[in-house]
């Protein structure tokens, strides 16, 4: 299972600049419209302190913790839901992410073109939601066109889809993202296979300058965070996090602190995806290995193990779970053992987070 968030945005944004610094996967970032012509894919690493203390406590010869895949694709413009620009591409792509972390710009350089002369962020952002969301209305006409089809001979059998494909487009028409829709617990998965682009939940990254990010972001962000809400928007400098991908470690800090920036950017993204995807982190423990692993929230024990691998999950037996909490604060797996803190569980099991698990399965 992979889990993967698309980066997306206009061109000249600062997309492929921000998706170097995260993943160190060294995309082409230029001045000019449509430098990412075929999609970046990378990976970025996420902070888990949790994962450092258990590797601490349990000393393994290996260690690997969790990550989210990014995918940087070619920049949108006007008339993408057309084909305009890389339009087709662009959709193909973004379709098949399950998030999207959308990168406005909110810097000023004269040096970088705009696409659209003028540096506006909540003019750039709703362009790119109209656009998906145009999309989205061109995708459910036609399957409702291709509904209508098939429901000539047994409308019965096909009423409830086009009832929700007619609810998708009803909302759609109103220029609003199908995340905003509200959805019954069997109208979201039976939607599932339509690749809808405006359902996949969106976090957007406001790209400022260093002196904005030292400060309080000036206008741009204030006026991207009234247009799309203030919990949704987060601040990066894209070209400050490239930069201090050039210097010694040791020497990032003192960058940092030379320009008044506090914490890590980099991981704030990272942590902001796993939690734009509902991720939970459970560990496993073998063969003198410690792992980290994303999940959805709500995953049943054999699809976590299917996570690690297929045959995990068609062969799953039972899950031995304990708390990240308490075997950390026991000291050992053996010394759970003896409390009875060991617990054994079944298919039904849900996984939470910080759980540490040992899977039984039968092999092929």
């Amino acid at each position: 299972m992979s889990l993967s968030v698309g980066i997306i945005g206009l061109p000249n944004v600062g997309k492929s600049t921000l998706f170097n610094a995260l993943t160190s996967a060294g995309a082409e970032a230029s001045n000019y419209p449509f430098c990412t012509i075929d999609r970046n894919v990378g990976v970025a690493a996420v902070s888990d302190p949790r994962l450092c203390e258990l590797e601490r406590l349990l000393e393994p010869e290996e260690c690997l913790g969790a990550a989210v895949n990014l995918v940087d694709v070619a920049g949108l413009v006007r008339g993408a839901h057309k084909g305009e620009g890389l339009g087709n591409r662009f959709l193909g792509h973004v379709r098949e992410t399950d998030a999207l972390l959308h990168v406005v710009r909110c810097f000023s350089d004269e040096n970088v073109a705009h696409t659209g002369g003028d540096v506006d962020p909540a003019a750039d952002a709703g362009l790119i939601d109209l656009e998906l969301t145009l999309a989205d209305l061109e995708q459910v006409e036609r399957a409702l066109g291709e509904l209508a089809k098939k429901a000539r001979t047994e409308p019965k059998k096909f009423a409830k889809q086009a009832a929700l494909l007619e609810k998708v487009r009803d909302h759609l028409a109103g220029d609003r993202p199908l995340r905003t829709l509200e959805l019954g617990p069997r109208e979201g998965p039976a939607l599932k296979g339509y690749g809808f682009l405006t359902i996949k939940p969106v976090l957007y990254c406001a790209n400022v300058d260093e002196e904005q990010l030292a400060g309080d972001g000036g206008g741009p962000l204030r006026r991207l965070a009234e247009a799309v809400g203030e919990e949704l928007v987060l601040p990066v400098s894209a070209r400050v996090e490239a930069e201090l991908l050039d210097l010694p470690g040791e020497e990032r800090g003192e960058y940092r602190q030379a320009l008044g920036i506090t914490g890590d950017s980099l991981s704030r993204v990272a942590g902001a995806c796993t939690r734009l995807l509902d991720l939970i982190t459970f560990y496993t423990t073998s063969n003198h290995k410690l792992r980290a692993w994303h999940v959805p929230g709500g995953t049943a024990a054999p699809a976590a193990a299917g996570r690690i691998h297929g045959d995990m999950e068609e062969g799953f037996i039972r899950a031995e779970v304990v708390d990240s909490a308490e075997l950390l604060a026991e000291g050992s797996m053996a010394r759970l053992q003896e409390l009875g803190r060991v617990r054994s569980e079944g298919r039904d099991y849900e996984v939470e987070d910080g759980d540490v698990i040992h899977f039984l399965f039968r092999g092929k």
